[in-house]
């Protein structure tokens, strides 16, 4: 037998073994071709998470952990992303100068553990973000809560206060919709520091566990195979109707789609149009879909010294036949978009200036000095419609003499890589953080240090494109309390954007999700931590 055979016959076993531990595990019976009521299944692709501490879960599946298993001080509603909503925030008021934000807690709540919620663990949540200072902590540190200075930037008043002071007057929106993301859940201050080693804050011990007060509870992690989540019964709101949900790691759309029909899933996350519309004649499937603040995209690495010459950059723009990804790999679950700002966001462009033109794309390459083409690799998570879309791409690029080698790997090693900028392209996706156009100005249109040991690591930085001017831009709309007058900057940042950078913006996702028909109240969020799975119900 061979090892290619041997290999694939265990990898059938592992899966046959996870299915009947995980059946075992939570009380579900394979025999009855149905899920428990009380039990909500899901297929979801999600080789994507490395963590489960809020302080450092930036991850689009670890997103979505988060937002069902953790509060903040403030969520957005969902039915309508511009409003912001308490959650474990009573009130909140904005000082006449725009840099004071006080905030007065719900009386009476509860962690998961028991442990009462009070000031001292907003702040110590907070704080420690900062202090721990891992990759979103940037959302924080831009209001001027360095290391040294958080503790007096972000302080108790009483039981159930605290203030946050900012280092500019910046618009009380864009500091109020930072305060929605993940890196500002609240965490149980006594539970994460009772497991505090070496003063690491409990960060060993978060990283693979919990100590949350959501509507869930985090129950297990385990990686490429299956989070599970419980309710929380401590939880102040409205108690899930679902005792618990079980998702399960299923990186085929095809599997997801038979799991979906067999009844041994409630939902399928990750289907591809093909798999939608085979779908579409199953009276017990039906689908639901939300243009979602995520933007695909593939990023050159400006450390290249090809990729580094703007003619190639252009060029890349010309070797993309946007119309055929849009009809086809996308189809229902994206539109063809060209801009860093999502549709939905405030000052989104939906110019659409770049096509399929393989001879202006060699001319540019041409005027490069690179008559004949070059090689090059790109990083490529293994998923659909990603896998092929980079090969669609890979083909018209060979018709201009590029050579794309395409590396696969799963969520961890290719954003291991990209993170480390060692990667010559990358097609990546990112979803917006908080519901603010800066969100993405920031980590598209900013680089403040370009330098390898840089404090801040956006996604240009990721890519070493150094863009001090653009920088000062991005700065000054964040900064513009003025509406009209920041919708106006943005616009002017993407024109800019579209012409000089080195990503090729391919397209913005509308999230479909698959689900049996006793599944009600299912509605994916326009951000990865805002599609709540403890308002589903089954009947």
């Amino acid at each position: 037998m061979t090892f290619a055979k041997t290999s694939a016959i265990t990898r059938r076993a592992a899966g046959t073994l996870l299915a009947a531990s995980l059946f075992a595990a939570y009380g579900l019976n394979p025999a009855l071709a149905a899920t428990p009521k009380d039990t909500l299944v899901v297929a979801f692709a999600f080789d994507d998470i490395i963590s489960v501490d809020p302080a450092e879960v930036f991850e689009i599946s670890g997103g979505e952990i988060m937002g069902n298993t953790y509060d903040r001080l403030v969520r957005f509603d969902v039915s309508d992303p511009s409003k912001l909503i308490g959650d474990l925030a009573k009130s909140w008021t904005v000082s006449a100068d725009g840099k004071t934000f006080s905030f007065e807690l719900k009386d009476g709540l509860k962690f998961a553990s028991g442990n009462p919620i009070t000031a001292e663990d907003v702040v110590f949540s907070l704080q420690r973000s900062v202090m721990l200072d891992k990759t979103p902590a940037f959302i924080l540190t831009q209001f001027g809560w360095s290391k040294a200075a958080v503790a007096d930037k972000v302080k108790q008043t009483g039981k159930l206060t605290l203030t946050l002071e900012t280092d500019k007057t910046y618009a009380p929106s864009f500091v109020l919709n930072c305060l929605t993301a993940n890196i500002a859940a609240i965490v149980d201050k006594k539970l994460v520091m009772s497991k505090e080693v070496n003063g690491d804050m409990g960060y060993a011990w978060l990283k693979t566990n919990y100590a949350g007060s959501g509507p869930m509870k985090l129950r297990e992690w385990r990686a490429n195979e299956i989070v599970a989540l419980e309710r929380n019964d401590n939880y102040w709101g409205p108690k899930p109707a679902l005792a618990r949900v079980i998702y399960r790691h299923v990186k085929e759309s095809a599997t997801q789609r038979l799991l979906l029909e067999k009844g041994d899933a409630d939902i399928a996350r990750n289907l591809t149009p093909q798999d939608l519309d085979a779908l579409a004649a199953n009276k017990g499937v039906l689908t639901t879909s939300t243009p979602k603040g995520t933007v695909y995209y593939i990023s050159l690495n400006q450390k290249n010294a090809n990729l580094a010459k703007p003619e190639v950059r252009e060029a890349f723009k010309w070797l993309v036949d946007y119309d055929a990804i849009g009809a086809t790999l996308i189809k229902n679950i994206g539109v063809v978009h060209q801009n860093f700002l999502p549709v939905g966001l405030l000052g989104a462009s939906t110019v659409k200036p770049y096509k399929l033109d393989v001879d202006k794309a060699k001319a540019l390459l041409a005027k490069a000095g690179l008559p004949n083409g070059f090689k090059v690799t790109i990083d490529t998570r293994s998923i659909q419609p990603v896998q092929g879309i980079v090969e669609a791409i890979q083909q018209t690029a060979k018709r201009a003499g590029i050579e794309m080698e395409i590396i696969p790997g799963d969520g961890k090693q290719t954003l291991t890589k990209y993170r480390a900028r060692t990667h010559d392209m990358y097609v990546g996706q990112w979803g917006a953080d908080y519901w603010d156009p800066h969100t993405n100005a920031d980590t598209f249109a900013r680089n403040p240090d370009n330098s390898d040991d840089a404090k801040s690591k956006p996604l240009t930085w990721r890519n070493a494109w150094a863009i001090p001017e653009l920088t000062k831009k991005a700065d000054a709309a964040v900064l513009e309390r003025d509406a009209n007058k920041r919708k106006a900057l943005y616009t002017e940042i993407q024109d800019e954007f579209r012409k000089t950078s080195p990503f090729i913006m391919l397209y913005q996702q509308t999230e479909v999700a698959a689900y049996r028909s006793n599944v009600d109240g299912l509605k994916i969020g326009p951000t990865s931590d805002s599609t709540y799975m403890f308002k589903v119900v089954k009947r």
